[in-house]
């Protein structure tokens, strides 16, 4: 639905959410215990990462539409879009891919742009990549966002080499001949890469190698990133594993794992199969159960591949980036299906929440994570179109998120009902619990159920205050004609008998601060 009904609707739910929280009848009890007496590893602002890729409008029309355009820009960046991304601070931004890093030469994108070659983009959509946007546009934009880099080198179809001289071109501050060709360019001092990606995807379109060719290539081309003398070390993240494929892991940390700072991983959440992804909007409740039921065994992923890594790596030198993961629907009717171009709807805000909130678990192993994608491509933070601009659901729950930044997590037991619904079984809710940097008790809530509420108690004291997101289908969405249909308002607990509650709507993400 959308349209004036939509707004109508969407706007009179708001304003019964808006009102003192109190027990709703029929409400499901539910008991929520935290254990602050065992702290967790502290949560990674990378955790909360993005990942961008030269696919669709994501970063063409989503991130860039050149000095020239009449949308509003700064250097040829959407003004809109940085704001927007400014006040989530992302951590960290993974590009050029994805599939396409590996087809990607480095030397297509520095230069004058009106001088840079135009390539056919075979992963996504056959279309032209006029490298407009390259070496400098991204590491200036990521600059400008106080974002870490993380660059993805080309193992699948470039020698060692050519990744040694892009690193040297991107990092060296001495005057040798890729560092001077950087100054010549524009770029008088070198940029710091945090992070730099061996490869993607080298079981699949990052060369098709199994995987103790997959290692070798990781200990070789590792071998050429020299980080320069008096610089912070660069993580090298070797190419890693999918889904529940533990074989692939077991070899990579085996043969390669002391040539590695970190092993990535790659999980999407679909409804029904890789041919048929199922649809974005106006699906039903059983396809709502089963896309959350798939969103959590990110839990039983990350926690077996742990396992693997913990008999290689006891003492945990090497971290687990989950670096590309989201949700993965059909493409939109009357899209280009190459461009991965879909609706965000509550259904997919509360993956991220029950995604994020399994990170903080596993936070002794999991150190970074990047969503697939920030802007125009599948769960993205922010769509436009033309000069129209929106954040989705998902955003919203990455803006309520922040305060898990650099938290220290605390040990959360839910007990209560089960959500029953199309042979799946589900929490009824999913919670979350940290301390922040700012000395502040938080806690995230996450009610599953489409359809009944939840009452949460607690044996904490004070206050609690916060927001909510949630709206009145499962899927709700955002659209440029109602940009804001589905967005967070305010949000607080209740104190009986001097021991906090909470009263969740169904189908509703909360985070609040405890006083």
């Amino acid at each position: 639905m959308s349209g004036p009904n939509f707004v109508k609707v969407a706007f009179l739910w708001v304003l019964a959410l808006a009102a003192p929280a109190a027990a709703q009848p029929g409400a499901a009890e539910v008991s929520l215990t935290i254990d602050t007496a065992h702290p967790g590893a502290r949560i990674e602002p990378a955790i909360q990462g993005q990942f961008a890729e030269h696919l669709g409008r994501g970063i063409y029309e989503g991130i860039w539409v050149g000095p020239g355009s009449r949308i509003p820009n700064t250097n040829g960046y959407r003004n809109d879009v940085l704001a927007a991304l400014r006040r989530i601070h992302v951590p960290v931004i993974r590009w050029p891919g994805g599939c396409f890093a590996d087809e990607y030469d480095w030397r297509d994108g520095i230069g004058p742009r009106a001088q840079r070659p135009s390539r056919i983009n075979t992963h996504w959509g056959g279309v032209l990549e006029t490298n407009a946007v390259g070496t400098h546009e991204f590491l200036n934009f990521t600059e400008a966002l106080g974002a870490d880099a993380y660059v993805s080198g080309n193992v699948g179809s470039l020698p060692p080499r050519a990744m040694a001289e892009w690193f040297e071109y991107m990092t060296t501050d001495a005057h040798s001949t890729l560092g001077d060709e950087r100054r010549r360019n524009g770029r008088e001092r070198p940029w710091r890469i945090r992070y730099f990606g061996i490869g993607n995807e080298t079981w699949g379109c990052g060369g098709n190698m199994r995987a103790e060719y997959a290692a070798d290539i990781q200990r070789r081309y590792q071998t050429f990133i020299a980080t320069p003398t008096g610089t912070p070390p660069v993580i090298r993240v070797a190419s890693g594993s999918y889904d529940d494929n533990y074989d692939f892991t077991e070899v990579m940390m085996r043969e390669a794992g002391h040539q590695m700072g970190a092993l990535s991983l790659h999980y999407y959440t679909i409804t029904g199969n890789w041919d048929h992804k199922g649809a974005a909007l106006g699906f039903s409740e059983a396809e709502w159960a089963t896309t959350l039921a798939h969103a959590m065994r990110m839990d039983e992923i990350v926690t077996r591949h742990s396992a693997i890594m913990d008999r290689y790596d006891p003492d945990h030198h090497v971290a687990l980036f989950v670096d590309e993961w989201g949700t993965w629907y059909d493409a939109e009717g009357g899209s280009n299906p190459g461009f991965l171009f879909q609706q965000n709807s509550l259904r997919d805000a509360e993956v991220a929440a029950v995604t994020l909130d399994i990170f903080h678990r596993h936070t002794d192993r999991v150190k970074l994570a990047a969503i697939a994608q920030m802007v125009n491509v599948l769960q993205a933070m922010i769509l436009t179109d033309g000069p129209r601009m929106l954040t989705t659901p998902t955003y919203h729950v990455f803006d309520m998120y922040q305060v898990f930044q650099g938290a220290t997590p605390y040990p959360a037991h839910v007990d209560g009902p089960r959500y029953r619904m199309a042979g799946h079984d589900l929490p009824m809710v999913d919670a979350s619990a940290a301390r922040g940097t700012d000395g502040r008790l938080y806690l995230a809530l996450v009610n599953l159920d489409p359809h009944r509420a939840a009452h949460v108690t607690t044996a904490l004291t004070g206050t609690a205050t916060g927001r909510i997101l949630t709206g009145p289908a499962m899927d709700a969405h955002n659209t440029f004609e109602a940009p804001n249909a589905v967005h967070p308002i305010p949000y607080a607990g209740s104190n009986a008998g001097g021991r906090l509650s909470f009263d969740l709507p169904a189908r509703s993400v909360a985070v609040v601060a405890v006083q």
